[in-house]
């Protein structure tokens, strides 16, 4: 088609294969930070639950257990993200707690034993 003639030209393969190399590089970056921004705040969670239960945080970090799909009090699906963290009472024994994350909104926290 010769230009002006008001029609649009023809994308090559190479061009679309670019565009979607680029949105999927733009997807997996915003899934690795909003996995990055959950993490951030579930070590928050385990500090203030730690400090407010008079327990010590183990390792000072959390680890990711899980993710599942649930739906919400308005019936839209929400992605939760369980992490779980270790915490000592008496220096010597090790106990596990829980924290499930819908986005960055806590949804439940636990200790292992009933300390809160």
């Amino acid at each position: 088609m010769p230009p002006g003639s008001g029609k649009l030209w023809p994308m090559s393969a190479d061009l679309l294969l670019l565009i979607a190399m680029a949105a999927g590089l733009a997807l997996g970056y915003k899934l690795w930070q909003s996995a990055m921004d959950a993490r951030e705040t579930a070590m928050r969670i385990a500090r203030e639950t730690c400090s407010h239960a008079v327990v010590q945080l183990l390792d000072e970090t959390v680890a990711f257990t899980g993710l599942r799909l649930a739906r919400d009090v308005s019936g839209a699906r929400r992605i939760l993200r369980t992490y779980t963290f270790d915490y000592t009472r008496d220096r010597f024994e090790r106990s596990s707690g829980f924290i499930v994350l819908c986005g960055v909104r806590l949804e439940a926290v636990g200790l292992a034993e009933d300390l809160q």
